[in-house]
């Protein structure tokens, strides 16, 4: 029988030098849509932190970890989002498999 839902966790750095108020606004955005669209939202904001390489000459991102149960289509969506949103250096969301 297929699972209906499953945990995922997904880790984004933000570029810091967008301001306060933008990193702020990319962070509710996202807990928002994962909200919608899943239960179990938890996020974690890790701050600004040194990347361990530079990413479009930037050598600094503010981290986010965001934890969220939903159905398997809903991390495609997400990671489509993150993709096409300014300000978004990297990302990463995994099935946590439960």
């Amino acid at each position: 029988m297929a699972k209906i839902s499953d945990s995922y966790e997904v880790v984004y750095i933000i570029d810091p030098n967008q301001g306060e108020e933008a990193v702020a606004a990319a962070v509710e955005k996202f807990k928002a849509l994962a909200e919608q669209h899943g239960s179990n939202v938890e996020v974690e904001e890790w701050g600004k932190r040194k990347l361990a390489y530079a990413i479009d000459y930037k050598t600094e991102g503010y981290y986010v970890l965001m934890s969220f149960t939903s159905d398997p289509a809903f991390p495609k969506e997400l990671d489509r989002v993150m993709g096409i949103t300014d300000g978004i250096l990297r990302s990463m969301i995994v099935c946590k498999g439960e």
